[in-house]
């Protein structure tokens, strides 16, 4: 039997590159051009082409270059604490016990949750008059009085990214856990009859079969992790003294608020990059295990 003609995979795939081109595609293409105006938001002035001078402020604008600075660590954070717990939690899940497969369903149900519900769930955890989390910290003894996490400028984005992780560390632990469901027993058997120990088979067997998974869900967390917006706007709103505000938020204002487009589409071309940064750094990390 002949394969059919290449035309006729391209055909197939066409309705979706199309759908692709309208919805991801144009809307870069048209950010991208905003860039280099001076767009508003209302359009009541004419676009005028102003160069690099939207760049140029952005990487002098200490309000951007601070939300920049907050991206970072808060996707830093959340994803290396992520990739290990998610990592650790599918290895725990992936051996015999009693109990396992009803252990497995629930692990589904954080990143299950919509982020809304998360953000408020958790802002209500650490309300500082009545949270859970001030009363269950007093009942133990490790705090005297009631702590605003949300309120405290040290504190806030701390608390953020627990909450975070929380809710997204189960993505990772699934897609590690569905790889580590196709590693042969056979290898594992092997090794243990050669002598190799846990740590060995797992440098040498688990974690290069189940790098190519944890590459997908590592650029899936980056790239919502660098442009985080919904979670941190519902629980502070980039406060207190904008030290939450990252740069999603730090982009919605300057487009949005301040009407001025352009320059908010020259902050989001600089997010993106930031991104695309990132994701080569953590892929260079994992394919060094390799």
């Amino acid at each position: 039997m002949t394969n059919p003609p290449v035309r006729h995979y391209s055909l197939l795939i066409a309705p979706m590159v199309i759908i692709m081109g309208a919805v991801i595609g144009w809307p870069l293409i048209r950010t991208l051009m905003l860039s280099f105006t001076d767009a508003t938001m209302m359009g009541l002035n004419p676009i005028s082409f102003v160069g690099l001078s939207n760049f140029q402020k952005a990487f002098s604008d200490s309000g951007f270059i601070s939300a920049l600075k907050i991206s970072l660590i808060f996707a830093v954070s959340v994803v290396t604490i992520e990739m290990m717990l998610g990592t650790t939690v599918a290895l725990l899940v992936n051996e015999p016990f009693k109990g396992r497969n009803i252990l497995r369903a629930l692990l589904i149900l954080p990143w299950a949750i919509p982020t809304v519900v998360n953000a408020i769930m958790w802002r209500l955890i650490y309300n500082p008059e009545y949270g859970a989390l001030n009363s269950l910290l007093t009942q133990m003894g490790l705090i005297d009085s009631y702590i605003s996490w949300l309120g405290n400028p040290d504190k806030a984005l701390v608390a953020i990214i627990f909450a975070d992780v929380w809710k997204n560390f189960s993505l990772v632990a699934l897609i590690a856990l569905a790889s580590l469901q196709s590693l042969s027993s056979a290898q594992m058997e092997a090794a243990k009859i050669d002598g190799a120990n846990a740590i060995q088979r797992f440098g040498y067997i688990t974690l290069p079969h189940i790098i190519p998974s944890l590459q997908v869900a590592l650029v899936l967390r980056i790239i919502e992790a660098v442009k985080v917006f919904d979670i941190i706007y519902i629980m502070t709103k980039g406060g207190p003294a904008n030290k939450t505000r990252s740069g999603s938020i730090f982009v919605y204002q300057e487009a949005f608020t301040n009407s001025r487009m352009g320059s908010g589409a020259a902050f989001a071309v600089i997010m993106v990059s930031l991104i695309v940064i990132l994701i080569l750094f953590y892929m260079r990390i994992l394919m060094k295990k390799k």
